[in-house]
């Protein structure tokens, strides 16, 4: 038996993040044997963003007003990510990213069913190491990391493959009514925002527990 959970997020996304770790914990916690497959959906919340991104400073003061008030919203997450085991380096980032070459290549790590693996070494990449998910050569090694060949990774990234893809894929999105990540669907159930553990994994009881009188 196997349960889909789809995810819908975006890589600058700090409660995707705490989100993707607690569900991580839930479905390690699920007691009802089960095969998990999960499925990565893009959503840009910057589809404007200049391709090499943005000083994150400038971005972030424009965005919120101020550099301050942006610092106070860091410290919220900062917060909530040391309740759940992660430690999210503000400090490190330099850049706020385009993300559309981190989906696509989530996207292709995907037709070797390593999409998860993928889009769990971009946030970390970004969130607690400060690496810049825009850059094609950072995202290559970060696709070598996970056992992906870095020439074809690097030859994708550099080509027009895949856009239309992920385009069709976010529209998709859109059109099914999701206008804020993350987004995650197991079952018939959908959770937004950074959940805790124990809503994941009452979540997948209920779908796995479902999906049993199939």
């Amino acid at each position: 038996m196997t349960l889909t959970i789809e995810m819908t997020s975006d890589f600058i996304c700090p409660w995707c993040l705490v989100a993707d770790t607690n569900l991580q914990k839930a479905i390690a916690q699920l007691d009802i044997p089960v095969a998990i497959q999960r499925i990565w959906y893009p959503f840009e919340l910057n589809p404007d963003m200049p391709e090499a991104g943005m000083d994150r400073k400038t971005y972030r003061t424009n965005k919120f007003g101020s550099w301050e008030y942006s610092q106070q919203l860091d410290a919220k997450t900062v917060q909530a990510g040391q309740a759940n085991g992660i430690e999210f380096r503000y400090d490190l980032m330099k850049v706020t990213p385009n993300t559309l070459k981190a989906h696509r290549l989530t996207w292709f790590a995907g037709k070797a069913g390593k999409a998860t693996d993928m889009a769990e070494r971009i946030f970390r990449a970004y969130f607690t190491e400060g690496q810049d998910i825009g850059d094609v050569d950072t995202l290559v090694n970060l696709a070598a990391e996970i056992g992906l060949d870095s020439a074809q990774v690097k030859t994708f990234l550099l080509s027009q493959a895949g856009i239309q893809d992920v385009e069709a894929l976010k529209r998709r999105a859109i059109a099914q009514g999701i206008r804020s990540v993350p987004t995650i669907r197991i079952g018939n159930e959908v959770l937004v925002g950074g959940q805790p553990t124990e809503i994941f994994l009452a979540a997948l009881r209920s779908a796995a527990t479902e999906s049993e009188k199939v």
